[in-house]
């Protein structure tokens, strides 16, 4: 599926993924390929998600931390949509 995080300054992320995990508001949960299509609200917390040919943008790789292969991004809040296999995350 394809990830896309937009901030207030920019398209931080544009890329294929496996596994995308968010911090709702109801707790954390994940998304997987062909997920049913969802739109919510995002708190605090890290969007952590993992792909075999993640690809990150040099200019903003510092904002991104890689463990293992599982990337984060820290987030303040934000909102998630996932429709049509694409995901895509507003955030602060």
């Amino acid at each position: 599926m394809i990830l896309e995080i937009v901030s207030p300054e920019a398209t931080l992320l544009n890329t294929e993924v496996e596994l995308i995990s968010v911090p709702g508001v109801n707790g954390e949960f994940q998304m997987l390929n062909n997920h049913a299509p969802i739109v919510s609200l995002l708190v605090e917390g890290s969007v952590r998600f993992k792909g075999v040919n993640v690809k990150i943008n040099e200019q903003f790789a510092s904002k991104f931390s890689n463990v293992k292969g599982e990337f984060s991004l820290p987030i303040k809040s934000g909102t998630i949509e996932m429709k049509d296999n694409k995901v895509i995350i507003l955030a602060d």
